[in-house]
């Protein structure tokens, strides 16, 4: 199983961007998946997760910007990122389990 994230990049403050990560092999449909992030000096922290049913978790620093979601003809998980701060500047990370993208790189000026 392979996590490849892509769709990160340098945006300003206040504007948008959405980030993907495909899957290649195992059943995605019935996966758990998260978004996470680390910043530089610091831990990587929880973003969002969706369940297989669609049901979905948000960190309290980013409900109502951030969206998860997820389209299982494609193998993917997105996340929709609106309001952008330049504290979301980290490297943003895929998970299903125990398994992890290489991340991509979100950088926000301000």
């Amino acid at each position: 199983v392979q996590l490849v994230e892509s769709g990160g990049g340098l945006v300003q403050a206040g504007g948008s961007l959405r980030i993907s990560c495909v899957v290649s092999g195992g059943r995605f449909s019935s996966a758990t998946m998260g978004w996470y992030r680390q910043a530089p000096g610091k831990q990587r922290e929880f973003v969002a997760s969706i369940t297989s049913g669609g049901s979905t978790n948000h960190a309290d620093s980013v409900k109502g910007r951030f969206t998860i979601s997820r389209d299982n003809a494609k193998n993917t998980v997105y996340l929709q990122m609106n309001i952008l701060k330049p504290e979301d500047t980290a490297v943003y990370y895929c998970n299903w389990g125990y398994l992890w993208g290489q991340g991509t790189q979100v950088t926000v000026s301000s």
